[in-house]
């Protein structure tokens, strides 16, 4: 029998809307399983329906982790995801159940499968706040000033900023992934993810996730953290009567695309990852689990 401290990390990446949720939670009923999110948006409380998180019920279904565990108003880094689930895959292994880690949030996924290792944030917040002060013409002027190459995602303000405190170095990390991880990424064909995000912002676009924005928006500021991207951006312009409802959905669409396709970019970097369809990957991670009974 495996013992628990040998017990597998399962990784399931792939964009948007590709059937990650569902995979997870068929495997974690199953094989005795309990899901870490890595969604960037996930984390924050009170905003369910616009981040796409995993419905109540679906919850209901196998225990989830990294969900509603920090404020919108709050900070909450790729540093942060990495100590809280490098310490709940510990936790979960302990209960004898097998930890997934589950997302599209590739930095999210990286810093725990590749042991990132973060500068102290002590050190950096004062130098944090002063460059949140700056807009992204004033980060870039400063990175051409100090010599300091931009990221890949270079229209993120909080990428620029990391890069900035590194000094423009990479984050310290494994070449090879954790012991005992397998990464399967779930391959969709480009037609198939559309319609995929087009049928999810039918099911999105309410009354119920307009009253959720603005009840957060009440609370914590429309540019809280949380709210700064996704849908929210857009259900403000409708709001204000700069959208209708119909060209807002459509908006939204072309963002998800685009955020599919940034995951991907990032993703396919890794040649860690099996890329199989979402059935042949239920059948490689099952086929992995089945054979911990006959270890």
């Amino acid at each position: 029998m495996t013992r628990k401290s040998q017990l597998p990390l399962i990784v399931i990446v792939g964009p948007t809307a590709s059937g990650k949720t569902g995979l997870a939670i068929r495997l974690a009923r199953e094989f005795g399983g309990e899901i870490i999110s890595a969604d960037s948006r996930a984390v924050y409380s009170g905003l369910d329906i616009g981040t796409a998180k995993p419905t109540k019920e679906e919850q209901q279904l196998a225990p989830h982790w990294g969900i509603d565990i920090a404020l919108p108003s709050e900070r909450f880094t790729a540093a942060d995801f990495k100590h809280y689930a490098v310490q709940k895959i510990a936790e979960i292994r302990s209960r004898g159940h097998i930890p997934l880690l589950v997302g599209g949030t590739g930095l999210y996924v990286d810093s725990v499968v590749y042991d990132y290792e973060f500068p102290d944030t002590n050190q950096e917040l004062s130098e944090r706040n002063s460059l949140d002060a700056m807009n992204l013409d004033e980060l870039y002027d400063y990175c051409m000033k100090n010599n300091i190459n931009l990221p890949e995602n270079y229209k993120n303000k909080r990428y620029v900023i990391n890069t900035i405190l590194r000094k423009g170095q990479a984050l310290r990390r494994r070449t090879q992934p954790v012991e005992n991880c397998f990464i399967v990424g779930i391959a969709t064909d480009k037609t198939t993810l559309r319609t995929r995000i087009e049928n999810r912002a039918e099911d999105i676009f309410s009354q119920k996730v307009i009253d959720e924005a603005e009840d957060a928006a009440r609370t914590h500021g429309w540019d809280n953290e949380a709210m700064t991207g996704n849908i929210y951006p857009l259900l403000r312009r409708h709001m204000a009567g700069e959208l209708s409802i119909d060209d807002a959905k459509r908006a939204f669409i072309t963002l998800d695309w685009h955020l599919a396709k940034r995951q991907m970019t990032w993703l396919k970097r890794s040649e860690h990852i099996r890329w199989l369809p979402l059935d042949d990957a239920y059948t490689y991670c099952a086929r992995v689990l089945a054979n911990l009974n006959n270890s």
